[in-house]
């Protein structure tokens, strides 16, 4: 007798029915992401309030974000802790997509931040509206040091993402909690975006928002796939993963099972990403990217202020645009029970 499969869980049921648009249909809409922070992510939990630096290096690209300080009600200054989470990331790719494409620095938040909310599928009650607000504030007052070196020079940005935007504090909890108007991306930010950026499908974004980890491994395997040369697979060790994506996990082996289970999320929303799973670790192969170049190009016409976006050239040639990379084989979708187990 045949032990019936389990109902699936609304998480599971958001990323099966994404992986069959994606299969199937061409994106309707882009996002992006700095191409730095695709490779490298924010801390997963808060790392509490006392700790003002955060530091990561993943290969020949650098992070660094320092907390900072906003005004309370009274007018004092008051230290505002590190953003982390998933809710921040969703902030970064939200101010990066609107800054593109649009094409200016001046994001209209107010009227955008909570319908991007609702196209991912979260919650838009007090409570949800109340942490991405708190996760802005803290990445509006944090500053934030990208720096890649290539052959032998150093190339950094140091900027506060957000130059400008209001904080306001309801007087109590259950009160709504109110959006700024607008907020202005720092001019460095916006015009090193304008060149790095990477495009990411929407759809992808919103299945895998609940889940940090998912987000980061998704946008590093975007912006680093189409990159890999044709027929050079690159092999990653499971130390290697370990250190990039493995914050908070005292054992490897609790970080690689937990790390399998992304994984197998990761690929259902990114199904032509061709990766392989062994003993050693991952042997990544060339890829499409998760947005082909004829569709993150299809955007409304730019400001002379932004640079074209270029799938992340800060660290790699422009991606192949010929029909081998848009014909590039892909795995098959993991099984229901292995793919989408919780």
């Amino acid at each position: 007798m045949t032990t019936p499969l389990a109902p699936l869980t609304r998480h599971q049921e958001k990323l099966l029915d994404a992986s069959t648009l994606i299969r199937s249909e061409p994106p309707q809409r882009v996002d992006f992401l700095h191409t730095i922070q695709c490779q490298i992510g924010l801390p997963y939990k808060n790392p509490g309030d006392a700790v003002r630096e955060w530091d990561r290096k993943q290969g020949t690209a650098s992070l660094r974000i320092e907390a900072g300080s906003a005004i309370d009600p009274h007018g004092n200054f008051v230290h505002v802790g590190l953003p982390y989470g998933e809710k921040p990331r969703l902030v970064l790719i939200h101010l990066a997509s609107e800054a593109v494409r649009n094409g200016n620095p001046v994001v209209d938040v107010e009227n955008t931040m909570t319908s991007f909310a609702r196209s991912l599928g979260l919650e838009t009650n007090g409570r949800q509206l109340k942490g991405l607000k708190d996760q802005l504030a803290r990445l509006a007052s944090a500053t934030i040091r990208m720096g890649v070196v290539e052959e032998g020079r150093a190339v950094q940005v140091n900027t506060q993402i957000v130059s400008k935007f209001d904080l306001w504090f309801p007087k109590k909890d259950d009160q709504r909690v109110l959006w700024p108007a607008t907020v202005r991306l720092s001019e460095e930010y916006f015009q090193s975006l304008g060149k790095h950026a990477v495009p990411l499908d929407h759809r992808a974004v919103a299945a895998l928002s609940s889940s940090s980890m998912a987000l980061d491994v998704y946008a590093w395997l975007a912006q680093r796939l189409h990159r890999i040369p044709s027929g050079k697979p690159q092999q990653i060790t499971w130390l290697a993963m370990y250190e990039q994506f493995g914050q908070g996990f005292a054992r490897l082996r609790d970080f690689r099972r937990n790390f399998l289970q992304t994984l197998h999320h990761v690929h259902a929303a990114y199904p032509h990403a061709r990766i392989e799973v062994g003993d050693v670790g991952l042997t990544l192969s060339n890829s499409p990217p998760p947005v082909p170049p004829r569709y993150s190009a299809a955007l409304p016409s730019r400001k002379p202020t932004m640079a074209p976006t270029n799938n992340g050239n800060l660290v790699a040639p422009l991606i192949s645009t010929n029909s081998t990379a848009d014909q590039g084989q892909s795995n098959p979708l993991p099984s229901r029970a292995a793919a989408l187990s919780d």
